[in-house]
Formats: C-alpha cells, structure tokens, sequence
C-alpha cells in the first residue's frame, strides 16, 4: 500500500510486534526497511517519518493477514 502518514508512530511499531510475516517499508529510492528490527525502526523515525521531504512510501505486507494490524495507523496516498 502507498502511504502518505503513519497517524500514531508508537501504536504502529507496537502492532508491528503482532505481525507474523515480514513488513517493508520502500521509499521512492527503492531503499528497503525491514520494520521487525528495531534497529530499522529507530532508522525509520529519523529518517523518514520526521522528514518532510519524504512525500509517501510504500508499506509491504508479506502474510495477507498481518494488514490487519497495521491499517489503522496508515493513510493512504490518494490517487
């Protein structure tokens, strides 16, 4: 899914913990963050959701059933 925002950052990393499969975050330079490692997550708070020169990104779900988790935090692109 394109996104635009991440609404509440801390409820998003914490449904992250839910998912059972892989969750990318790709931005629009094809750098790929794997959001399981908190590592990636402190690389993505600083560097991407705080940058308002970062437009939209896209958020990959690996396992159909972990989007469930995480919609709720998700703003889409409009298109």
């Amino acid at each position: 899914m394109r996104v635009k925002q991440i609404t509440n950052i801390d409820g998003f990393y914490k449904s992250l913990e839910k998912c059972r499969g892989r969750v990318e975050l790709i931005t629009d330079d094809r750098d790929v963050l794997n959001m399981a490692s908190k590592l990636t997550q402190f690389i993505g708070l600083t560097t991407v959701f705080s940058n308002p020169d970062v437009e939209a990104y896209e958020i990959v779900c690996y396992e159909p059933d972990d989007f469930q988790y995480i919609k709720k935090f998700l703003i889409p692109v409009e298109e």
